[in-house]
């Protein structure tokens, strides 16, 4: 497709931009040719990638990197050709689909709903060194890292790479008037008159210190300012997309008329430190864009469990410093301000008076002041974004909260579930959902065997609806068996990013308590080999690290061992005092 412009489309490189999407007849033909061709569904990351490919976001890329891009592109932040590019784009797929594909075979990449976005031209199928990957690229191969952690866990066996052709990027349905490609972007601030632009990356809401700090670095380099929020894949727990949006479009008005503008960018974030700081310029660049604010640690993911940051504070400073003049980006360091309270107004942390007095709200007190309603001060954030984050975080007495009770079979999980349900009705206020494990098994794994594949999925849909009934308020309580704790931690992972809140209870029955029980004759079956595969006998079960309560119910009081749950749940706020004294 042809973008119709007064000035050429130039990439920080001194290439064309790159618009991958193809004609209307031509996409007609595609989609007919497309029925007898392998097929590869796109996941979240993959379909941010794909829109920044098909509107030249990435260029000078023009489709997912082949290998000898890819092993350029991870040891040494270039192209073949020593075209600077520091973060590889890769297509990952399954073992299975891997296999089945070659060289000069033609794919079609859908989205969720089947629809056919684009054709990938395959020139290379080849198994990636996953490890030497997160070493070169994060710095890192710890899990803790949640770059890491995807490219190590959730990242497919096999890459395949080739050129593009997009007939459609991904659809989008919200703040479509933000939503600007890069010729898009160009067009309108060509309109403006804006020739200087310092674009402002963030995956956070903005309170009062970010935008003194962005009035000021604009001044600084006499540009206008473009906030340009990630809204696509961002750190695990980070706030949503939609919120943030609502809060920028608020803040938007503290600017002077005519200083700064609002555009979003489909960016899936690999939370990479130094080398994401480049790729932000690149993408910047494309955009129009010839400053970027560039922070302390800059796209980090933070510490590892031992508190050591993963990367230096200025470190993603100095690598785009380095290259600034290659690609044209003036990097402008973010400054970090503090609330002086004798002048009520934010300033530099470099430029105080020896007898400052100053005040600073952690993220972890915002958290804590949202989760029990408390008062968020006016000196750190506006009232307009303090309305807008309480509407998206309600306290704690009002969230949407799974409890996933786990344990043997016959360890009494069930009953105490089914005594947990009565004694939430009674409390009223909330609507409370069982899944227990044999329900479950009945209406919604009916065709699921006991493998450890089998079990996990199980598990998984059993996270999937609980995360969806938080995810409007609601309170589901879980008691499968849930033998894994990498299971246990993906339905951890859901609720959360789903914004509910995530109870685990080991209910600790010791093996030979739960098998003297044996209510449904299950364990005197498997001990007799009928049943293979069974937790405790001759399947493992992993018990878990990371139970907020743990209960062992060898004299069989369920009554009390609900009492203990309604007592966590009260001290953490998600019940008021009186839960506990009813019970």
């Amino acid at each position: 497709m042809t973008e119709t412009l007064s000035q050429p489309l130039v990439t920080p490189h001194g290439g064309v931009l790159h618009d991958l999407r193809v004609s209307p007849e031509r996409a007609e033909r595609l989609v007919h040719a497309s029925r007898n061709w392998p097929s590869w569904t796109l996941t979240d990351r993959q379909l941010c990638d794909l829109e920044l490919l098909a509107t030249g976001g990435f260029s000078p890329l023009t489709g997912f990197l082949q290998r000898s891009e890819y092993e350029a592109v991870r040891d040494r932040m270039r192209l073949p050709a020593g075209t600077l590019w520091p973060i590889p784009v890769t297509l990952d797929v399954t073992e299975a689909v891997g296999r089945g594909l070659h060289p000069g075979d033609d794919m079609a990449l859908r989205a969720p709903d089947g629809t056919l976005l684009a054709v990938l031209r395959i020139r290379d199928v080849w198994r990636p060194d996953l490890r030497r990957e997160a070493a070169a690229v994060y710095g890192s191969t710890d899990p803790a890292h949640p770059g890491v952690r995807h490219l190590l866990e959730q990242t497919g066996p096999w890459y395949v790479g080739g050129p593009l052709e997009v007939l459609r990027p991904p659809a989008h349905h919200d703040h479509r008037d933000l939503r600007l490609t890069p010729a898009e972007l160009r067009a309108r601030l060509a309109e403006q008159g804006w020739t200087r632009v310092v674009a402002f990356q963030t995956r956070n809401p903005m309170h009062r210190a970010h935008v003194e700090l962005t009035r000021r670095a604009a001044r600084e380099v006499d540009a206008k300012l473009l906030i340009n929020p990630v809204v696509g894949m961002t750190k695990p727990g980070d706030v949503d997309h939609h919120t943030r949006v609502r809060v920028y479009r608020a803040v938007l008005a503290r600017y002077p008329q005519g200083t700064a503008m609002l555009a979003l960018l489909p960016l899936a974030m690999r939370m990479a430190g130094p080398r994401e700081a480049l790729w932000h310029a690149i993408i910047r660049k494309n955009h129009g864009i010839d400053h970027l604010i560039v922070g302390r640690d800059h796209a980090g993911p933070g510490e590892d469990p031992d508190g050591v940051p993963f990367y230096g504070p200025y470190d993603a400073q100095d690598l785009l410093r380095e290259h600034d003049e290659e690609l044209g980006v003036r990097m402008v360091p973010f400054r970090q301000m503090v609330y002086v309270q004798d002048l009520d107004a934010y300033a530099p942390v470099d430029e105080l008076p020896p007898d400052a007095t100053t005040r600073s709200l952690s993220g972890t007190e915002l958290r804590q002041r949202l989760a029990t309603g408390g008062e968020i001060p006016d000196w750190f954030t506006f009232p307009e974004v303090a309305d807008e984050l309480r509407r998206t975080y309600p306290p704690r007495n009002r969230q949407g909260l799974v409890i996933l009770l786990t344990g043997l079979s016959g360890a009494g999980k069930s009953t105490i579930a089914n005594v947990l349900v009565e004694r939430l009705l009674e409390l009223g206020g909330r609507r409370v959902t069982l899944l227990d494990g044999d329900l479950v098994r009945r209406h919604l794994s009916s065709e699921l065997g006991f493998s450890r594949e089998h079990r996990d999925l199980n598990v998984r849909r059993i996270g999937f609806v609980a995360a969806e009934i938080a995810k409007n308020g609601g309170v589901a309580i879980c008691a499968p068996i849930a033998p894994y704790d990498a299971a246990r931690q993906a339905v951890r992972r859901l609720v959360e990013d789903a914004g509910g809140a995530f109870v685990l209870v080991h209910v600790a029955t010791p093996l030979e308590v739960a098998e003297a029980r044996d209510p449904k004759g299950l364990y005197a079956k498997a001990r007799a080999g009928l049943l293979p595969e069974f937790t405790g006998v001759s399947d493992p079960y992993e018990p878990p690290h990371d139970a907020d309560v743990v209960l062992d119910t060898t004299d069989g009081y369920p009554e009390q061992a609900a009492d203990l749950i309604l007592q966590h749940l009260e001290t953490r706020g998600f019940y008021p005092a009186v839960a506990s004294s009813q019970v």
